[in-house]
């Protein structure tokens, strides 16, 4: 097979725009056997931003041959070719139009995509842009955005998906192929031929691969696993924590030639051990560098082992739980003298269930035309590599979501020993490894899922480790809370019912009327079926139109650009309700109703049929049923909830979109103080917990971060139930990082003024052509992030600095920092996450903008209704509570800049609240003892230019 592999640089994607370079290489059996790249004379000017990107002026094609002869030149080269291109539709279109501009038959080939079968064959590549393709793989790429360097690239690219086609075990390539059949596209035709291939010069070989069900496993059955120690090893922990610690510490000497004691991971190391030796609460701040991942884990796995106690180390974010297991882990693992077992545990949607997956592709059910085949491929692809079957090791196509949504595990639908799965399955092999674990690595929202399912997710344990425990009340608040999505209300109604043909209960019909047997029972099993219709239909009409009436209401009375993400938020206070709630109870009545009448005949149903349903092969449909059954019982609960307004403990507020409208409507009610829960639940029954962060104290005190736990810290910490500590930087401070406060700075007067925004984007564009980008700027709005980008973006691109928005040019934020990083003079500007969690270590970052202090809006509804609650005991609720919070999180972005011992930059704070405020010492006295000036804007490049020409 010859594939032709196609780039042009055009002046732009619209029908009008015209090519202006063409690349094209030619593959034949693996091998690159010809080329062709030229500059076509465009007959158009270039625009601007089109010579920014591909380096191609108006001069270069001045000359250059017309599309008439480039043409004539591709053609006979294009003959008896598959066209390969990455994005081909764009590339196909203007392909087309070339030909028959000149008089040239249109292309009637197959085309193929790189896009695609990267997708399918390397799930776990994590962005399909053609330069981060090229350096994933090694690949030279000199000239992106030129054709020639583009299709060289690409065609590399293929070479490599056909090779690792081939290369795949011929099950999952059956597999793929069956995914594509019947579709009567390029890429079915092709896994035809691949398929006939691969079939004519493979034998099945049984023990090169674990196949079950005619899948390819890359796992063996759970529960099958070794003891990892034996009485003799665990003598390797030495006669005492410090004899132990020694040795490890030998051990990590020999292993890295460059290994420094660092004296706050040791101190941290030893509060820790000590918290758990004596069944004490520790709360521990350990700043940036401590390398406090390890500071805990190191005793408490020792703990774990020496008293054959569970330890349980929980996390904010997957990503943390990720770098827990892939860095850390494997490191303690090569030196720990005696063997040790870490499970990680999430929660149960991120596994895969295996049954739900078969089931799919058996019934070729695919919502989304062309992207469910792909992502199914993309998952049978996986399925040959992965050990633990979550979703975080992929990286999904737009409609990726909503497919993984429908195989996921899940409690309600899940046959559990009667599974034939049971056995291969990845959510009970994740419990299992954790039951037989030292410790398990879970984050914060699963512990209150356990703790919302009486403790029966994690085992039994007693010592808890919360990692980025600044968090835990915040997520402890939503978890503990209820929400309804619009959209999972009316998915679930879909697929109990879409139309006659599709649906649960309507397959549920056509099989049992399949059967012969028991024609009385099926008859009225149907009947049942066939009156619940109708009911599905009402509540679907009564939900539309609910959820559109609240929506209107929302986005009558609320003002998005007050929010930090741009989304309609309104609170409902039941003294001050709309004049039209009566109505809208009057529905919401009407679908609770109508819910009871369809869930009682669908329970009684149910439970008919389950009786009988190995004689009707029925189970997996029962159990799924069953599990939308209860998924709808929680929204009707969920909703009632909500229109009631009854409990006072709780915060009720809608929030919406801007763009989805009535689909993207979502209710929540929040108790406003999960402090006596998080008491009752945790720190009253467990023997010791240990919260840590690098921000967790204001003004040096532990005092707000204690409240909003409900600890009391005792006069005698030593001998109390809770100790707090906070540990020393390790990092040089007051060389390293320059606090520089502009004190002539204009104030802000109201979102959007003018007069602020433009002194800031001359400032910031100056600062940046100073440090040569490398600039991370922070906002607190999304509306203020869109006005400085784009008058920064016209400032900067003559000196060839990049601008990068958050929501603008990604809302990746990983994307977003590898492109950062990727461009040696960029500037990038990020919202909410980009105040923490970011890692930008070295020179890539030299400069940090903090544009406002980062106050919650005020009307976001659980900030208010936790005010309230603040005056009513006679306190200053913003001294008390916003004053604090915003401190935690002004600490978490100015530990942005500084990540290693030899950074050194700038930290900018354009708010001069910090300065002229009561309040703003706290934020300048809770920092690590960096350097802080304020000047005259003028006065501020000559002192940036004196600090970085020190480093």
């Amino acid at each position: 097979m010859k594939f032709a592999v196609l780039d042009f640089e055009t002046t732009g994607s619209q029908p009008a725009d015209e090519i202006i370079q063409v690349g094209l290489v030619i593959i034949d059996q693996f091998q690159i056997t010809d080329r062709y790249t030229s500059l076509v004379k465009p007959g158009i000017g270039i625009p601007s931003s089109i010579t920014t990107l591909t380096g191609i002026t108006d001069e270069m094609v001045a000359d250059a041959p017309t599309i008439d002869q480039v043409m004539s030149d591709m053609f006979p080269l294009l003959f008896d070719c598959v066209l390969v291109a990455h994005h081909a539709a764009f590339d196909v279109s203007f392909l087309q139009k070339g030909l028959t501009k000149t008089g040239y038959p249109p292309f009637s080939g197959r085309v193929l995509d790189t896009i695609d079968m990267l997708r399918m064959l390397f799930p776990s590549i994590s962005s399909l842009q053609l330069s981060m393709v090229a350096a994933l793989f090694g690949l030279d790429h000199e000239r992106p955005h030129q054709a020639d360097s583009d299709a060289e690239v690409t065609a590399a690219i293929w070479i490599m998906c056909l090779e690792r086609l081939i290369g795949l075990p011929l099950l999952t390539v059956q597999r793929l192929q069956h995914i594509f059949e019947n579709g009567n596209t390029d890429l079915g035709w092709f896994l035809d031929e691949i398929c006939l291939y691969k079939e004519s010069i493979t034998s099945v070989d049984m023990d090169t691969n674990k196949y079950f069900r005619q899948f390819t496993l890359n796992v063996a059955d759970w529960g099958e696993e070794e003891e990892i120690r034996t009485e003799a090893d665990e003598a390797g922990l030495g006669a005492s924590f410090k004899e132990f610690h020694q040795s490890l510490k030998t051990a990590l000497q020999e292993k890295f030639e460059i290994f420094e004691d660092r004296e706050s991971q040791e101190q941290m190391i030893w509060e820790v051990e000590k918290s758990l030796e004596q069944d004490q609460h520790l709360m521990i701040e350990a700043g940036t560098g401590t390398g406090k991942s390890l500071g805990y884990l190191i005793p408490s796995i020792y703990y774990g082992i020496k008293y054959e106690k569970k330890v349980v180390v929980s996390t904010h974010t997957i990503n943390l739980q990720e770098q827990l297991r892939d860095r850390d882990i494997p490191l303690l693992k090569a030196i720990f003298p005696v063997p040790f077992k870490a499970a990680i545990l999430k929660g149960r949607s991120h596994y895969l269930c295996l049954r739900k997956f078969e089931t799919k592709l058996t019934t070729r059910d695919y919502e989304n035309g062309k992207e469910d085949p792909i992502t199914a491929a993309q998952m049978v692809v996986w399925l040959s590599e992965t050990e633990h079957g979550d979703e975080e090791e992929l990286h999904f196509g737009n409609k990726g979501a909503q497919f993984w949504h429908s195989v996921a595990s899940d409690t309600d639908s899940c046959l559990n020993r009667m599974c034939p799965w049971y056995k291969k399955c990845f959510y009970h092999r994740a419990r299992n490894d954790a039951n037989t674990a030292d410790v398990i690595i879970t984050n914060h929202s699963l512990l209150f899922t356990d703790m919302k399912a009486e403790n029966r997710l994690l085992p039994a344990y007693k010592h808890l480790v919360i990692d980025e425990a600044h968090h835990f009340e915040e997520v402890a608040s939503k978890h503990l809370g209820i929400e309804l999505h619009a959209s999972a209300f009316y998915h679930s109604l879909l697929w109990l019912y879409k139309d006659n043909r599709s649906g649960q209960l309507p397959m549920l019909r056509f099989r049992l009327q399949k059967s012969d047997d028991h024609q009385e029972r099926v008859a009225a099993w149907s009947q049942a079926i066939d009156s619940v219709f109708p009911k599905i239909v009402k509540i679907k009409e009564d939900w539309d139109r609910l959820s559109e009436s609240l929506y209107e209401l929302l986005s009558s009375q609320s003002d998005p650009s007050q929010t930090e993400n741009s989304q309609y938020v309104l609170r409902m206070k039941p003294e001050n309700l709309p004049d039209n709630w009566r109505e809208l109870v009057i529905m919401e009545d009407n679908i609770y109703l109508n819910a009871n009448d369809m869930l009682r005949t669908l329970d009684k149903l149910l439970s008919e049929v389950k009786d009988m349903q190995d004689v009707f092969g029925v189970q997996g449909l029962v159990t799924d049923l069953n599990g939308t059954v209860k998924e709808l019982y929680n929204h009707r609960d969920a909703l009632h909830f909500f229109m009631k307004l009854a409990d006072e403990g709780y915060v009720y507020w809608m929030e919406a979109g801007t763009y989805a409208k009535a689909k993207s409507l979502q209710l929540n009610s929040v108790p406003i103080d999960v402090s006596s829960l998080l008491q009752q639940h945790f720190f009253e029954t467990k023997e010791s917990i240990i919260l840590t962060s690098a921000t967790l104290s204001v003004n040096k005190s532990f005092q707000y971060s204690a409240d909003q736990l409900g600890l009391t810290i005792p006069e005698d910490e030593e001998n109390g139930k809770l100790k707090t500590v906070q540990l020393p930087s390790p990092f040089n401070y007051r060389e390293q990082a320059l606090v520089v406060i502009p004190r002539d700075f204009p104030m802000i007067k109201g979102a959007g003024d003018p007069v602020f925004i433009n002194a800031l984007i001359q400032s910031l564009s100056d600062v940046a052509r100073v440090t040569k980008g490398r600039m991370l700027i922070l906002c607190t709005s999304n509306r203020m992030l869109k006005q400085i980008h784009a008058g920064m973006k016209d400032v900067l691109k003559p000196y060839g600095i990049t601008v990068l928005g958050q929501g603008i040019d990604s809302s990746n934020r990983s994307k977003l920092t590898r492109m950062f990083q990727d461009n040696a003079m960029c500037v990038l500007l990020g919202t909410s996450s980009f105040w923490e969690g970011v890692d930008i270590p070295g020179d890539a970052l030299s400069c940090l903008a903090i544009i406002r202090l980062p106050f919650q809006p005020p009307n976001n509804p659980l900030v208010e209704a936790k005010c309230e609650n603040i005056k009513k005991r006679n306190e200053n609720p913003f001294m008390k509570f916003s004053v604090p919070q915003a401190v935690i999180r002004f600490k978490q972005g100015f530990g942005r800049l500084v990540r290693r011992a030899s950074d050194k930059g700038i930290v900018i704070i354009y708010d001069t609240r910090v300065i002229d405020t009561y309040y703003g010492k706290h934020f300048l006295y809770s920092l690590p003892g960096p350097k802080i000036e304020h000047m005259t804007t003028e006065q501020m490049l000559p002192r940036i230019e004196q600090w970085m020409g020190e480093a």
